[in-house]
């Protein structure tokens, strides 16, 4: 075979000319490209604010200290949602468990949200003796909560820390019609007995808190999920979902102008437990 056609290697070194020939410019993101890039990563914030996290404002101090006014909380929207076939394992789903706050339509009034503490689950039995709480006869230890009323030995304050030995009544503070001709079918003794795909929960500000106490039993399907973490936390007075559209607009003023001077800094990212 003649030598001619074997081809041969370039050993010829590239000139300093030939580098810069060889150089690729990076090439620019075209407008349709960030485009579609902006629409996927809306898609993804938009999907995640839906199924998977939700945002809450705390209104009211009924979980102090916990829960400030003011708070907005990461709610993590799959914790007591039902396991499905496709995701199986992947997402830690699991029932409302003792001790944990959670984030629920009220069950006395519809759309409204509220956030409160899981006391009991589905066949405890619970009673309050003097403002402290009893679970299947065992006494509780819950440093998170605290009494700042104190009792002045009116009916409403002997039925808020004697629960259920005290009948409920309007004079008791208890509203809810359904819940005072309710309540007296869960009794056991000196406890009332939580019923099977329910929760009983109250607030960790237990002096000044309108929990199940007042409404009776939340239903499991009432759970929206579990608070995260504190994302901002800004100094405001106690507030309504009812506001006029003029206090509403006060409002949202008032954290624009002193959203450094009254942002709750050391709260930033604090985890709720």
């Amino acid at each position: 075979m003649s030598r001619d056609l074997i081809p041969r290697k370039n050993t010829e070194m590239p000139t300093a000319e030939n580098k810069g020939d060889m150089k690729t410019e990076p090439q620019k993101e075209t407008t349709v490209e960030f485009l579609a890039s902006l629409a996927g990563l809306l898609v993804n914030v938009f999907f995640f604010f839906t199924f998977v996290a939700q945002t809450f404002a705390i209104p009211s101090g009924s979980m102090e200290k916990t829960l400030l006014v003011g708070d907005h909380l990461l709610v993590n929207r799959e914790s007591f949602a039902p396991a499905t076939r496709w995701v199986g394992r992947l997402l830690p789903y699991h029932e409302a468990r003792r001790g944990d706050p959670v984030v629920f339509m009220s069950p006395e009034q519809p759309g409204h949200i509220l956030v409160k503490r899981v006391v009991g689950i589905a066949g405890d039995r619970i009673h309050l003796r003097d403002g402290i709480v009893y679970r299947n006869g065992e006494k509780l230890d819950e440093p998170y909560t605290q009494h700042i009323l104190g009792n002045d030995g009116s009916y409403p304050t002997m039925y808020r820390d004697n629960f259920p030995s005290v009948p409920p009544s309007l004079m008791a503070g208890v509203p809810n019609r359904r819940w005072r001709q309710e309540m007296p079918k869960h009794l056991q003794g000196e406890d009332i007995v939580v019923p099977p795909d329910h929760i009983f929960a109250m607030g960790d500000n237990r002096d000044n808190s309108y929990d199940c106490r007042y409404f009776g039993f939340i239903p499991q399907e009432n759970l929206i999920g579990q608070p995260l973490f504190t994302y901002w936390s800004f100094e405001t007075d106690e507030y309504g979902e009812n506001m006029s559209w003029s206090n509403q607009l006060a409002r949202a003023a008032q954290m624009v102008f002193h959203i450094f001077d009254k942002t709750r800094w050391e709260r930033t990212l604090k985890l709720i437990r």
